[in-house]
């Protein structure tokens, strides 16, 4: 199965919708459609919907860690909303669950990021 990656700019804040499996073979895509936007935006926090991410390996894991780091290092939040549970569990048994912020819905996670701002 394929990755589609639907991109979006609320405010300052990136909208990052992953449909389909994130793994070794759509992770460099993903890495550079995140970055690029991020930049080419200028966007302070990105919020990565989970939704429709049916599948996630390690590979996933590090680019939401590699999007973390630039996020952070320039002052803004990354949130994650919308995980499916084997999603979830994923970031859980990582440790990233306890470093992420995750909100049940986009909305709830864009109003989380307002109150940051």
């Amino acid at each position: 199965m394929s990755l589609q990656v639907e991109l979006e700019q609320h405010r300052n804040t990136l909208i990052v919708r992953l449909r389909g499996e994130l793994d070794h073979h759509t992770a460099d895509q993903v890495r550079f459609k995140i970055e690029d936007a991020f930049l080419r935006g200028r966007c302070h926090h990105v919020v990565l919907n989970l939704q429709e991410l049916s599948f996630m390996d390690s590979s996933g894991l590090g680019v939401v860690l590699g999007r973390y780091k630039t996020v952070s290092s320039r002052g803004g939040k990354l949130v994650v909303c919308g995980a499916q549970p084997a999603v979830k569990r994923l970031f859980e048994l990582s440790g990233l669950l306890k470093m992420l912020p995750f909100h049940e819905t986009e909305t709830a996670a864009l109003s989380g990021l307002e109150v940051v701002s």
